[in-house]
């Protein structure tokens, strides 16, 4: 059963429409003058790293895939168009007919990238080729946000479990996506029940305030939540007096009371007194787990705390301060005029811009280069042959080739990859503190 077929809003029958109205001018006028049937070669790269990353996370790939899938102008969105005079009647025609039949090359999700490293390379002619520009866009850039900022709470939190629990702060299509991505860079569950039953990621909760205060005593509230879920519940222990709830919650379920949850106030202090209660009280394996506005530098904080997991929302969907990865598509290379086919000569192209903005023309390939020790040490991108000492190092890889889907994983593929991928980077690349991207890019 389908995400749309319960009614949850999880769902598109197209992406059509998850477009820019100038994807499609530029497709009629294209159509009009011939050269919408040039071969031609897009990336996906950025220029820098948000200010004061060491490294930016691959996310969103298995969404692209998805997305680029159900690209199609059924009847309602053709006639939307009509009725908007978007594009003519030969653009409709032929928009009737759209399926990408081209290739797509990139980065395996998960994978870590650097400034010019082409994360995705779209090919196949014009038309088809821009017309998922923005779809593209829209879904990298979100969901690498999201997977940089939980790598890096995930590299503060070391052992610790993250709980993501950012739903209430974003819209609600977005949270099931910042959910995914979250898991890719390092989350271990998630609270939204969209984000489980679309992408099978573990799902959690139990009570929020509103529980407690509804009853007439906290001992209600907890005898009532055990009552109902057992006492290997987590109770929320911070509505009144802290003291008194973590008394109440362990003569209510016992010693075997899974976990307290502490939501307010000077939490490396709390977190201590609390442990240092439940100890006392017998209740040793009860864990502490602890929210209220985390971001990564907070988590670092607590890194000394007696804390079991951390519930991370607002920071996490948020990208902790960087939305966007200011990832750009560009159209490195085309065939000549005399030539169309996906056998003819490219000719590359790029931007010449003041102000930053220029690009490299020429279809990329990518190679991570380690140093002796097998730490990588630069990121290595061209446009000719590739060096023989990077032949096995090469990063992209096929995930659509002539229109078909070629690399579908598991979503615990790419949370492994990244972890590997991470691993792999020079140990300063772990660290919080502002600085440069932790690998140089090397254009050769």
């Amino acid at each position: 059963m389908t995400g749309s077929a319960l009614g949850l809003p999880v769902a598109v029958p197209s992406t059509a429409l998850f477009t820019d109205r100038y994807e499609l001018t530029m497709l009629q006028a294209a159509l009009r003058s011939g050269a919408a049937r040039r071969h031609s070669v897009f990336e996906v790269f950025t220029r820098r790293l948000p200010e004061g990353r060491r490294y930016g996370v691959v996310g969103g790939i298995g969404r692209v895939l998805d997305a680029v899938e159900n690209f199609r102008f059924d009847a309602d969105v053709l006639g939307f168009l009509s009725r908007e005079n978007v594009v003519d009647r030969a653009t409709l025609d032929w928009l009737a007919d759209f399926r990408f039949t081209g290739d797509i090359h990139g980065y395996p999700e998960g994978e870590v990238y650097f400034p010019g490293s082409p994360i995705l390379q779209v090919e196949g002619t014009f038309g088809e080729a821009v017309l998922l520009e923005t779809l593209i866009l829209s879904i990298l850039n979100h969901d690498s946000a999201i997977a940089a900022a939980a790598s890096r709470m995930a590299v503060a939190a070391g052992d610790r479990p993250l709980i993501e629990m950012g739903a209430r702060r974003t819209h609600e299509l977005a949270a099931v996506a910042a959910a995914r991505a979250a898991y890719v860079g390092g989350f271990s569950t998630t609270s939204d029940l969209a984000a489980g039953f679309r992408y099978g990621i573990p799902t959690v909760g139990t009570s929020a305030h509103a529980f407690t205060l509804l009853h007439d005593t906290e001992r209600d509230a907890f005898t009532a939540q055990v009552d109902a879920l057992g006492a290997g519940t987590t109770l929320l222990v911070d509505t009144y007096d802290l003291t008194e709830a973590v008394h109440t919650a362990v003569e209510i379920a016992g010693p075997e009371l899974g976990a307290v949850r502490i939501d307010s106030g000077d939490l490396l202090l709390l977190a201590h007194r609390v442990r240092q209660q439940l100890d006392a009280l017998g209740a040793k394996n009860t864990k502490i787990v602890v929210t209220s506005d985390l971001d990564e530098y907070a988590i670092a904080s607590l890194a000394a705390a007696p804390v079991d997991a951390y519930g991370v929302g607002t920071s996490l969907v948020t990208g902790s301060g960087h939305p966007t990865c200011s990832m750009v598509y560009k159209l490195v290379a085309r065939a000549r005029h005399d030539a169309n086919g996906p056998d003819s000569p490219l000719v590359p192209v790029a931007k010449k811009s003041l102000g930053g903005k220029a690009s490299i023309g020429g279809r990329k390939w990518a190679a991570r280069r380690l140093d002796e020790s097998g730490v990588a040490e630069a990121e290595v991108i061209g446009t000719g042959p590739v060096p023989d000492e990077l032949a096995d190092r090469q990063l992209l890889v096929p995930l659509v080739l002539g229109g078909e889907v070629v690399a579908r994983e598991p979503l615990d593929a790419a949370r492994t990859r990244h972890v590997q991928a991470r691993a792999g980077l020079p140990l300063s690349a772990t660290q919080l503190s502002r600085g440069e991207p932790v690998l140089p890019t090397e254009f050769v």
